[in-house]
């Protein structure tokens, strides 16, 4: 990483069907190896899947699921004078965003199912109705903080 100049963000393309920059994201963060239309197919099953258990918009209930696990607050370790403490920090909204998508990824692929796609559209549709590992892991992390709000003042 260079001191000199900041990295430039890359734009991110919308997906071909929905038209999202969120898809492409979830896209992103799902795809292994470099396969990417195989990480577009189980995400386009996962919503067949929640429109027909639904009924409702399946883009409508993946971004509701992203919004519902996305954190507001985290701990960052901070080393002051030889003592390591938690210091409670406001998330950037990207990072937010981050953090939601690879927590939906990283708690779908440990649900138990038999396929991808429904273990992914299991996981939408509990984030979206505010349960799930992702959301669980969400209000984890704002404990932490808020158990960590004697440190705040350490700040930088």
């Amino acid at each position: 990483m260079s001191r000199r100049t900041k990295v430039q963000k890359r734009p991110i393309i919308p997906d071909p069907v929905h038209n999202s920059r969120l898809v492409t994201m979830m896209v992103s963060r799902l795809m292994k190896s470099g396969k990417k239309s195989l990480a577009f197919r189980l995400i386009y099953d996962s919503f067949e899947i929640i429109k027909e258990r639904t009924g409702s918009d399946p883009l409508e209930v993946f971004e509701r699921a992203v919004k519902n696990a996305t954190p507001l607050v985290e701990v960052k370790a901070r080393r002051v004078g030889g003592a390591t403490y938690q210091v409670p920090m406001e998330v950037r909204t990207d990072r937010g965003i981050a953090l939601a998508l690879r927590w939906l990824s990283q708690f779908s692929r440990a649900r138990a199912g038999r396929t991808m796609a429904g273990k992914l559209a299991n996981e939408f549709m509990d984030a979206a109705n505010e349960t799930g590992s992702a959301i669980r892991k969400r209000e984890e992390t704002h404990r932490m903080a808020e158990a960590n709000k004697a440190f705040a003042h350490y700040r930088y």
